[in-house]
C-alpha cells in the first residue's frame, strides 16, 4: 500500500487569491481601521493617521527583510522592548605568578655594526634555551 507524503508543509495555503489567510487578515484589518478613521475623524486628520496604519498593514503583508516575514521582525522588536534584560559579567582576575627566566650566559657578539648578525645570534640563543 502506497502513502503520499506531504511535500510543502511549511508553505501556507493561498485562500483569498494570492494571499494567505494571515495576509488577508492584515490587509482587511488595516483597511477596516483606515475606513473607520475616515468615517469618524475629519478627512485631513484621518489621512494623517491612516497613512502610517495603511503602510504598516502593507508592510506586514508584502515586506520581507532578509527573506523573513516582517511580522517576525516586529515580534522580535516588541519582545526586545518589553522583556527585561539582565546582563551579568563575571570578571575573574587570576593571579599569575611570574617566575624569572634563567638565561644562559652567552658571549657578546663581536660586531654591533651588523644588525642582521645580531638578530640571527639572538634567535640562535633563544632556540638553544628551548
Amino acid at each position: 500500500m502506497r502513502f503520499e507524503v506531504p511535500q510543502f508543509i511549511d508553505v501556507e495555503d493561498k485562500l483569498f487569491g494570492p494571499f494567505t489567510f494571515r495576509q488577508f487578515v492584515y490587509l482587511a484589518g488595516g483597511a477596516g481601521i483606515v475606513y473607520t478613521l475616515i468615517r469618524v475623524l475629519p478627512l485631513f486628520i484621518a489621512i494623517i493617521i491612516g497613512l502610517p496604519i495603511a503602510a504598516f498593514a502593507l508592510a506586514l503583508v508584502f515586506y520581507k527583510p532578509n527573506n523573513r516575514p516582517f511580522v517576525k521582525m516586529v515580534e522580535s522588536a516588541v519582545n526586545y522592548i518589553l522583556k527585561s534584560r539582565f546582563y551579568l559579567w563575571k570578571h575573574k582576575q587570576e593571579k599569575k605568578v611570574i617566575q624569572p627566566i634563567e638565561r644562559a650566559q652567552a658571549p657578546e657578539p663581536e660586531s654591533e655594526k651588523n644588525k642582521l648578525k645580531d638578530l640571527a645570534w639572538s634567535l640562535d640563543i633563544l632556540d638553544q634555551n628551548k
